[in-house]
């Protein structure tokens, strides 16, 4: 779950790209990054930290050229070092700098064949380098003076031929313009915009359509899976499918990654949580019509619009019971169970006349660890609630997702292997209300027909991109465990054109 931006642009982009970080903040709290281009000549400012604690006046200053490209990260291949921050580089051919949104499903198959066929060497543990690589070497082999975007599309019919998983990606390649792709599934977000300008058009490819908003960008479309947008350095538009693809957006984009005022394949992040809401109140009223619940209240901030919704069709009130400490993190993307949960009291506070002798619904996005959805439900009884209902928005979380979310691990998943009547129990609550799967899909699709299907493997685990089996999952349980002990690094701003400065 990181964000991704790249933008061609007429004038310095470093403002442009930071303001657009900030928007995309919510997808990565654990470090950030910019390289810009200027004069054939990369500069490069990465670091652990939030976007407005990396980028400094200084290094905003450093940072020139009218074209770049930026990333937030959160770690799920890798470690939390800042040398595996992101974007990443390589000097040859012509100087390619990527970022990446993602998780490559084959990696360790691709870094042996990088060393011993391609005789490319990577140096950290992320598949972010790998993918750069492997793109190099494609491009390496129409290597020219006179690189033509037909020649950048059919390098990436390589890289789509040997990368599986899920992904998008924007790049640089220096001296000949800014490009974004996405997988043939359409698994990992990516957008992209246009605005025009007194000195010509200007383009930015994101992860999300708020960062365009934000910037007065409009909105042109979607990248289609399998597609390819490149701009030159002319500022000419090229887009090219690449491959033959189809969509299956993550669901889980849907119910709790992306900004509610955001539009992923045509559908309203927004209008996609009112459905939730309402398939939700469906469901109580067709399941247990004489319910005794007397108020909804949502567990912010992800939850308010479902919850909204729910109570709308209940017919009953709605409340903010609880109060959010803007300053503490997302609990979700927190990096050790120990963090999280010290974090949950530090970032949420009670209000005890909204609890007080009533029978509150309590409704989240979803349930993934559990940790934190049987606090919450303490934390009501504590404020003087009789009961204490708990409404997920999302069906059960049973498998670990690889393709780019934080859910590596089914031992960590509170309802793998366990009944809803077990999850109930374990989170303290009087009663579990998940949604249904099928509920889920029409909710959402309902937005935009054309998308039959969607990622829905944390749900179902059915896993469209790779081969993912119990071996597969199993290595990256033990992989993750091995990296959460890794030390990480100082922080790194260099300009990239002398290569030699780099260690």
């Amino acid at each position: 779950m990181c964000g991704i931006v790249g933008i061609s642009a007429t004038v310095n982009v470093n403002q442009l790209l930071f303001d657009a970080l900030t928007v995309l903040q919510h997808r990565g709290q654990d470090a950030a990054g910019m390289v810009t281009l200027e004069n054939n000549r990369f500069f490069l400012r990465k670091e652990n930290g939030l976007v407005k604690d990396v980028f400094r006046t200084r290094n905003m200053a450093h940072l020139r050229g009218k074209s770049g490209i930026a990333h937030v990260r959160y770690p799920t291949a890798g470690t939390s070092s800042a040398a595996e921050a992101q974007p990443f580089y390589v000097n040859s051919p012509y100087g390619i700098a990527l970022a990446h949104n993602g998780n490559l499903t084959n990696a360790d198959v691709i870094k042996d064949a990088l060393f011993s066929s391609d005789l490319r060497h990577i140096n950290t543990h992320s598949d972010s380098e790998i993918l750069l690589n492997v793109f190099a070497h494609e491009l390496s082999k129409n290597c020219g003076h006179s690189l033509k975007p037909h020649d950048i599309f059919l390098a990436l019919k390589g890289v789509y031929d040997r990368c599986e998983g899920g992904y998008a990606v924007v790049a640089m390649v220096n001296g000949h313009g800014l490009l974004g792709f996405r997988d043939p599934y359409g698994i990992r977000p990516l957008v992209f915009g246009k605005r025009i300008m007194p000195e010509g058009i200007e383009y930015m490819v994101a992860s999300e359509s708020a960062a365009l908003d934000a910037l007065g960008f409009e909105r042109i479309r979607d990248v289609a899976p399998g597609e390819a947008v490149y701009i030159d350095e002319q500022g000419v538009l090229h887009t090219f499918q690449c491959v033959e693809g189809k969509k299956y957006p993550c669901m889980f984009e849907y119910v709790y990654l992306a900004r509610p005022d955001s539009i992923i394949d045509g559908i309203s992040v927004y209008q996609s949580r009112l459905r939730m809401g309402q398939t939700l109140a469906n469901k109580i009223l067709r399941d247990w019509p004489e319910h005794d619940i007397d108020v909804v209240m949502p567990i912010p901030d992800t939850s308010r619009n479902s919850a909204l919704e729910l109570a709308t069709r209940l017919g009953l009130p709605y409340r903010e019971g609880f109060v959010k400490n803007r300053y503490i993190g997302r609990t979700f993307i927190m990096p050790g169970q120990t963090v999280r949960k010290k974090s949950v009291k530090q970032k949420l506070n009670a209000i005890s006349q909204e609890f007080s002798g009533k029978n509150v619904l309590l409704v989240d996005d979803s349930i993934v660890r559990g940790t934190t959805s049987g606090q919450i439900v303490d934390m009501a009884r504590e404020a003087g609630a009789r009961k204490v209902y708990f409404c997920s928005a999302a069906p059960a979380i049973r498998y670990p997702n690889v393709y780019g979310i934080d859910m590596p691990t089914s031992n960590e998943l509170i309802a793998f292997g366990h009944t809803e009547a077990e999850i109930e129990r374990q989170i303290n609550a009087d009663k579990l209300i998940y949604q249904d799967i099928d509920d889920l899909k029409k909710a959402v699709s309902s937005l935009q027909p054309e998308i039959e299907d969607f990622d829905c493997s944390v749900f179902d685990g059915k896993y469209i991109a790779g081969e993912i089996n119990q071996n597969y999952l199993d290595n990256l349980a033990k992989q993750r465990g091995h990296d959460s002990h890794e030390d990480g690094y100082g922080d790194t701003q260099i300009d990239i054109h002398n290569v030699d400065e780099v260690h």
